[in-house]
C-alpha cells in the first residue's frame, strides 16, 4: 500500500529527552506508511512536526518563536498551490495544545506523546481542512499500535520500556503530560532488541521516565524488573552494549545493582538524577530519598562496578534553597565526583506543585551566582576526569562524522565524545582508541590497528 504513495516530505525537529528522540524516529516510521520520507529542512515540507518538551525555562515560548520562523514555508508552500500540515506534538502539546491552537491559528495538528500512533487519521483529517487536538491519555497504549519496522540512526539505538510517571516531584511536569507509569511486556521488547540488532544497532539504549522503575510481564506469567530484562537482552548475539536512562534513586534495586558487575556489556556509565544535596529541599521536591540514600546507592555501585562513572541532575535555587542547602548541594557534587553533570536554575512549570511557592523563592541573581559556582565546580570534576583517560585504550563505538574533514566522532564507554581521523568505513564498529587528548567535553585519540 504504501509504494503506491506518491512521496511527501516529512520535517521533524526534536526537544528535549531521549525519548523525545525516540518518539520522532516512530513518528518517521508511522508515516513512511503514508508516503513521507523524513528530510532536513523544512523548506518545501509536505508536513513539519515540532516535537515539544516541557521540562526547560520558556518552552512554551520557544515553541511559538519556532512557529513563527516556520510560517512563512507554510505560506509560501501554499501560494504555490500546495499545503504543509504542520503539528505540534510532545509534552507542551499535551500541556498547552488549546492556547497554541488559539494563538497560532494555522498549526493543523496538536497531539501529545501517548497518541502518534493515531498519525495516520489525524492527518487525514487535517488533510480535510478539519484542525485536530488530541491530548487524551488512551486506555490502550500506543506501543500496542506502532509498526514493526524500526528506525534507527547509526548503530546506536533508542528502545522505549516504560513511559510515565508516578513519582510527582513538585517541580515536574512529567506525570501530567506523559500519565501515569506504564511497562511494555518483556516480550514486546526483547523481539524489538532483535529487530533493532538486525538492522545493525550494536548498542541498545532502554528509555523510560523512570527506566529503573520499570516492572513489564516476563514471558513466564511473572513480573520482570529491569534487571531481568538486561539479562536477557544480553543474550542477543550480535549485541555489544547496552545503557539504560533516566533512573530515579528510589528505584535503584540490589537486583539492578548487581546486574552492573554481571554484565560486561552493561556500560559502566549510569545517569542518576538527585537533583539537591539538601534533605530540606529534598522533602519539599517530594523526592522521597534523603542526600545519605543517594551516597549509599553511589558506594554499592562502586563496590559492584570500580569502573563505573556517574552523571546526574542538580536544579539550583529551588524554592527556600539557603546559601547553607545550596553547600549541601555542593558537598555531595563533591563527595561522588561526577564524570559529567547537568545543573539547571530553577523555573516554575505552570500546573506544578513548586510553582505555588512563590513568597519562597529565590532572587533570581542569587539562584544565577549559585548556579556559576556548580556548575564550576562540576567543570573541574569533568575536566578532571577526561584528564585521567589521557594515555588509556578506550572502545569507542563510531556513529557520526566529526566537524573536521575526514574526521570521525563516537561515544566511549562513559558515554564521552571521542574524535579520531580516520576512513568513512569504520562508521557502525567499535574500535579500540589510544586517548591522546583529553578536553573539557571530548577527547581526541587514534585507532589501534592491531597487527
Amino acid at each position: 500500500m504504501a509504494k503506491t504513495h506518491k512521496h511527501k516530505k516529512l520535517y521533524i525537529k526534536t526537544w528535549g529527552c531521549q525519548m523525545n528522540v525516540y518518539d520522532s524516529n516512530r513518528m518517521v516510521d508511522i508515516l513512511s506508511g503514508l508516503g513521507y520520507e523524513n528530510v532536513d529542512t523544512p523548506d518545501d515540507a509536505d508536513m513539519i512536526i515540532l516535537n515539544t518538551c516541557h521540562i526547560r525555562e520558556k518552552a512554551t515560548e520557544k515553541v511559538f518563536s519556532e512557529l513563527g520562523r516556520l510560517r512563512p514555508h507554510k505560506q509560501a508552500k501554499e501560494a504555490k498551490g500546495g499545503k504543509m500540515l504542520v503539528a505540534v506534538a510532545g509534552c507542551v502539546a499535551q500541556a498547552e495544545g488549546d492556547i497554541i491552537m488559539d494563538r497560532a491559528p494555522y498549526v493543523d495538528m496538536v497531539f501529545g506523546p501517548q497518541v502518534y500512533h493515531e498519525l495516520p487519521e489525524m492527518v487525514l483529517k487535517a488533510s480535510g481542512d478539519e484542525r485536530v487536538v488530541n491530548t487524551e491519555f488512551p486506555t490502550i497504549s500506543k506501543f500496542d499500535s506502532l509498526p514493526k519496522e524500526h528506525t534507527i540512526e547509526g548503530a546506536s539505538a533508542y528502545l522505549s520500556v516504560q513511559e510515565g510517571c508516578d513519582k510527582f516531584c513538585a517541580f515536574c511536569v512529567v506525570p501530567y503530560t506523559r500519565g501515569e507509569e506504564y511497562s511494555r511486556s518483556a516480550v514486546e521488547i526483547i523481539e524489538e532488541a532483535r529487530r533493532l540488532v538486525d538492522q545493525g544497532a550494536l548498542e541498545i539504549i532502554l528509555l523510560g521516565q523512570n527506566v529503573n522503575a520499570y516492572h513489564g510481564e516476563g514471558p513466564d506469567g511473572k513480573t520482570w524488573n529491569l534487571a531481568d530484562i538486561i539479562h536477557k537482552i544480553s543474550e542477543i548475539e550480535g549485541l555489544e552494549r547496552i545503557r539504560y536512562s533516566t533512573s530515579h534513586p528510589r528505584d535503584m534495586d540490589d537486583d539492578l545493582i548487581a546486574v552492573h558487575g554481571e554484565i560486561e556489556m552493561l556500560q559502566p556509565f549510569l545517569h542518576l538524577p538527585v537533583q539537591s544535596g539538601s534533605d530540606k529541599i529534598l522533602k519539599a521536591m517530594n523526592r522521597k530519598h534523603t542526600s545519605d540514600f543517594y551516597r549509599e546507592i553511589i558506594a554499592k555501585l562502586r563496590k559492584t562496578r570500580p569502573d563505573i562513572a556517574f552523571s546526574s541532575d542538580y536544579i539550583i535555587g529551588f524554592p527556600g534553597e539557603t546559601e547553607e542547602d545550596f553547600e549541601a548541594s555542593l558537598q555531595l557534587a563533591r563527595d561522588v565526583n561526577y564524570a559529567s553533570c547537568y545543573s539547571f536554575k530553577y523555573s516554575a512549570r505552570p500546573g506544578t506543585p513548586a510553582a505555588n511557592l512563590k513568597e519562597a523563592m529565590v532572587p533570581d541573581h542569587i539562584a544565577s551566582e549559585r548556579l556559576a559556582r556548580f556548575q564550576a565546580l562540576i567543570n573541574e570534576q569533568q575536566t578532571a576526569f577526561n584528564k585521567s583517560c589521557e594515555g588509556k585504550t578506550l572502545p569507542v563505538l563510531f556513529d557520526r562524522h566529526g566537524k573536521k574533514a575526514g574526521q570521525l566522532s563516537g561515544r566511549s564507554p562513559y558515554f564521552q565524545s571521542v574524535y579520531v581521523q580516520g576512513n568513512e568505513r569504520l562508521l557502525g564498529n567499535i574500535l579500540p582508541v589510544k586517548i591522546t587528548q583529553a578536553f573539557d567535553n571530548s577527547l581526541t585519540g587514534e585507532i589501534e590497528i592491531n597487527d
